[in-house]
């Protein structure tokens, strides 16, 4: 069984579960409804806010909670649908008998060879801890990073979780956008809240949505355990 650890933004979650059906379709045709897979999802709340500093002991303590809780229920691994979290990521897996995947691996895993430049798009923790740069980094791409591009991602993200926030928030993207793809060949993004406005845009630089590549690996690693 497959368990999902959401709610981290709570925005975030079904766009990720309709991600998680496709690729059962893609990956091994799912068409009726007893082909799908048991899942267990278990919408998580966290003391994360998006106008200040994180209290990392208490967001790490709200996360491995979650996690144990839902291993509790059988699932045989754990897909977590939120970059941030992966900050603690040793720290979740120690705590589990089960496997966590990680989601900045599966990303990286997704880049297009020839992309040099990447500009990564998360929060102030995600960004602050270099887990995506190290691991850019190391697959050949120079991240590229302005100060005033991460206070627009902010602002960006805490009007995602407001209501009726899309006209507002794709002018902000635009904006962004406009000056990102000026100085990159290539977006990570890195936040799933993003998706509620990526999901409905056009680039003409290749965006790798790590909600995407989670998903992707969530049904490969669900038939793995298949067979």
């Amino acid at each position: 069984m497959i368990g999902i650890l959401a709610g981290m933004g709570p925005k975030s979650t079904s766009p990720f579960i309709d991600k998680v059906i496709d690729y059962c379709q893609k990956l091994y045709g799912a068409a009726n409804d007893i082909d799908y897979p048991h899942m267990m999802i278990y919408s998580c709340p966290t003391p994360f806010y998006a106008d200040r500093p994180v209290d990392h002991d208490e967001m790490k303590r709200a996360i491995i909670n979650g996690a144990v809780k839902l291993e509790k229920t059988g699932v045989d691994f754990i897909a977590l649908p939120c970059n941030t979290a992966h900050v603690y990521y040793e720290e979740i897996q120690q705590a589990l008998s089960v496997p966590l995947l990680h989601i900045i691996e599966e990303t990286i895993k997704e880049i297009p060879h020839p992309a040099k430049k990447a500009v990564v798009l998360g929060t102030e923790p995600t960004i602050q801890s270099a887990i995506y740069q190290k691991g850019l980094e190391a697959n050949g791409q120079e991240v590229v990073h302005k100060d005033h591009w991460q206070q627009a991602v902010n602002q960006l993200i805490a009007g995602i979780k407001q209501p009726n926030h899309i006209q507002h928030t794709q002018a902000l993207w635009q904006k962004l956008y406009e000056e990102i793809s000026q100085h990159a060949d290539l977006i990570i993004s890195a936040c799933t809240d993003l998706n509620a406005v990526l999901d409905h845009i056009q680039s003409e630089i290749p965006i790798i949505d790590s909600a995407d590549c989670l998903a992707k690996s969530t049904v490969s690693t669900y038939l793995a355990y298949q067979s």
